[in-house]
């Protein structure tokens, strides 16, 4: 009976494990992102205000 009980701890470790992803996960989840070049045109932009105003303080 021992052996049984070393086996079903890890069975509803694994189970409850589970039933918590399963509920803890996103209900309506948002699609993919496809603006990726314009994410890294706007990060672009970004860093070259903030470059920019970095040189300017120090010049």
């Amino acid at each position: 009976m021992g052996a049984l009980l070393w086996l079903l701890i890890p069975l509803v470790v694994g189970i409850v494990a589970g039933v918590w992803a399963w509920g803890a996960g996103r209900r309506n989840p948002s699609p993919p992102d496809h603006d990726t070049w314009e994410d890294l045109d706007r990060y672009q932009r970004l860093r070259a205000v903030l470059s920019a105003d970095e040189h300017a303080k120090t010049a």
